[in-house]
């Protein structure tokens, strides 16, 4: 018997893409349905969860020997798998560097450390190299990510703190240290007219972002982004989970996005 786990089920995307970026892919039994990274997942492995369901007599059928999931809106589905002798491992990082450990603790339950080490290691220079780049900038834009829109709430941690590593100031940063969503929702859409953003950033969790309907809201033409046409999306998958795309390509179109608007300044 081998000392790590051999079949995993991995309820969310993010451990499906560091497992693949370690090698490790072969214990992946079973997906979240929303994986798109890395593409080949999808064609290689059955997808048998969604964020808050999933289908349990498949995932048994699986025999697994791990599952892993994230945060408190999967407890159900945890709960259901547990009573059944299937050995869960629920992670709640909320930040940059939960997410690093994150991946070291991942790696290092696969058997993988050292790999998950130099891995981690790749993510955290990325990382530097963005924030040494938005040192340079003349002037930090302040930013109101939207990460959906009825209600309005604004940015998870994480994604504050990216905001912070590509040249912006969240707005509602004190918002984004609030665990749940209910915590930032954005109640009256005046706050957002008074905080004046140069830039606004959308990611609808999965839903079309419509930047012509954020900008006829009531009030909101007053909005510098609104005046400049600084309304953006960074696509959901790349800056909603707490994972390598997070920390990668959802960073960079940060940092795409806040350079836009410094070189509109000049």
């Amino acid at each position: 018997m081998s000392a790590f786990p051999t079949r995993i089920v991995c309820l969310t995307e993010e451990p499906t893409e560091v497992l693949y970026a370690l090698g490790e892919q072969s214990r992946i039994v079973g997906i979240s349905g929303f994986t798109v990274r890395p593409p080949r997942a999808r064609q290689e492995k059955p997808r048998v969860s969604a964020f808050t369901s999933a289908k349990i007599d498949t995932i048994l059928e699986l025999r697994p020997d791990l599952a892993i999931g994230f945060s408190d809106m999967q407890a159900d589905i945890a709960q259901a798998l547990i009573r059944s002798g299937v050995e869960v491992w629920i992670s709640n990082h909320r930040t940059i560097e939960q997410t690093l450990g994150y991946v070291r603790r991942l790696g290092a339950m696969v058997g993988a450390a050292a790999r998950a080490d130099v891995y981690a290691e790749q993510l955290e220079a990325g990382l530097r190299d963005v924030a040494q780049a938005a040192a340079a900038l003349p002037r930090r834009p302040r930013v109101y990510f939207e990460e959906w829109d009825t209600p309005c709430i604004s940015a998870i941690r994480w994604v504050s703190e990216l905001i912070g590593v590509a040249g912006g100031d969240d707005i509602f940063a004190q918002r984004a240290l609030q665990p749940l969503a209910r915590d930032r929702i954005v109640a009256d859409p005046m706050d957002v007219v008074r905080a004046d953003p140069d830039i606004i950033v959308g990611s609808w969790c999965g839903k079309k972002f419509r930047p012509e309907r954020v900008a006829a809201r009531p009030g909101w033409d007053a909005i510098a982004a609104v005046r400049d046409g600084a309304i953006h999306e960074v696509k959901s998958p790349l800056i909603l989970q707490p994972g390598p795309a997070a920390l990668t390509d959802g960073v960079r179109a940060l940092q795409r996005i806040v350079a836009d608007w410094a070189a509109r300044q000049r």
